[in-house]
C-alpha cells in the first residue's frame, strides 16, 4: 500500500493510497481521512456514484471538519477498476467509473469487476490491518450508485456494517434503466442474481434489524425514473424496518445536496458506532 497524496485538514490527515487488489487484479485507489484522535477509531466507508472516483467525496462533501470533531475515520474507494486491459464502453453508466458494487459474472466484465468483494471484504481487511480503525465499529454510506451499494452492503452484512445511510440511492435497480442495464450486463439475465444487489428486494426477502437513514432531494432529475425511493419505503413499511426517508424540496442530485446534509449523516453513524 503506497501513499500517493497527503494533506493536513482540521488537525487530521487526508490521504490517498494505491495498492494492487486481489479482487480486481488491478491497482486500486482509495482516500482516507484520519482524525486527530488516538485510535482505534470507528470507520465509515463512503461509496461514490456513477463517473466518480476516490476524489469526489473528499473534495466536495466537506466532511473532514465534522469527522475530526467526532473522531471518525472515513474511507472512500474508487468506483471501479481502471487501466489498460480493463473492460470499458463509451457510455458513462457502464464500465470504468460505473462498477455498481457487484461481482460481475459475465464476460468481459468478470475478469476485473469484482467491486462487491473489494468493498465488503478486501478493502476493510486492508484498512483494519494498516490504519487506526476498530473493525468492530464500521458503517457504510454513499451517493446515487454508491447509495445503492451502501444499502445493499449494510442489509446483506449487518454484522460488518453496524450503521447504514445513503444520499439519493438507486433503491430498486432491478426496476430502473440504470440498474437493468448494469445488472443485466454484469450479471446476465437471471434476475435472481440481480435481487442480491437490490435494496428494496433484499428488504422484502430478509428484512433488516437496524435503522436506515436516506436523504432525497425532490428536485433531483433522476428521482422518478431511476431512484425509486418509494419502493424502498414500501418494502421497509411491509417488513417493519426502521427507515428515516427525508425528502427535501429544491435539492438536486449534486454534491451541493450531499454537503448540506453530510453532517447529519456523520453524526448518525458516530452515534450508532459509539454504542
Amino acid at each position: 500500500m503506497k501513499e500517493i497524496e497527503r494533506h493536513i485538514a482540521f488537525g487530521g490527515v487526508q490521504s490517498v493510497y494505491e495498492h494492487v487488489s486481489r479482487a480486481t487484479g488491478t491497482a486500486m485507489r482509495f482516500a482516507v481521512f484520519v482524525p486527530p484522535a488516538p485510535g482505534p477509531r470507528p470507520v465509515l466507508y463512503w461509496l461514490s456514484g456513477l463517473t466518480c472516483n476516490e476524489q469526489n467525496f473528499v473534495t466536495k462533501a466537506g466532511a473532514q471538519r465534522v469527522a475530526a470533531e467526532l473522531g471518525l475515520v472515513i474511507v472512500a474507494p474508487d468506483t471501479s477498476p481502471r487501466g489498460e486491459g480493463v473492460a470499458d464502453v463509451e457510455a458513462w453508466d457502464m464500465g470504468q467509473g460505473a462498477g455498481f458494487y457487484v461481482d460481475a459474472t459475465e464476460a468481459p466484465w468478470s475478469r476485473h469487476f469484482k467491486m462487491w468483494t473489494y468493498v465488503t471484504q478486501e478493502l476493510p481487511e486492508l484498512v483494519a490491518a494498516t490504519l487506526p480503525v476498530d473493525p468492530a465499529r464500521q458503517g457504510v454510506s454513499g451517493h446515487s450508485m454508491g447509495g445503492h451499494g451502501a444499502l445493499v452492503a449494510g442489509i446483506r452484512h449487518p454484522e460488518r456494517f453496524r450503521s447504514v445511510s445513503a444520499f439519493s440511492p438507486i433503491c430498486e435497480p432491478s426496476a430502473c434503466p440504470w440498474g437493468v442495464k448494469a445488472l443485466g450486463g454484469y450479471l446476465g439475465d437471471d434476475r435472481r442474481a440481480w435481487a442480491e444487489y437490490d435494496a428494496a428486494a433484499l428488504v422484502r426477502s430478509r428484512g433488516y434489524r437496524g435503522a436506515l437513514l436516506v436523504d432525497q432531494g425532490l428536485a433531483d432529475g433522476f428521482l422518478a425514473e431511476q431512484l425509486r425511493p418509494e419502493a424502498l419505503e414500501e418494502a421497509c413499511e411491509a417488513a417493519g424496518v426502521e427507515l428515516a426517508l427525508r425528502r427535501h424540496e429544491g435539492y438536486d442530485h449534486s454534491y451541493y445536496f450531499v454537503a448540506t446534509f453530510i453532517e447529519d449523516h456523520l453524526r448518525f453513524h458516530a452515534e450508532v458506532l459509539d454504542r
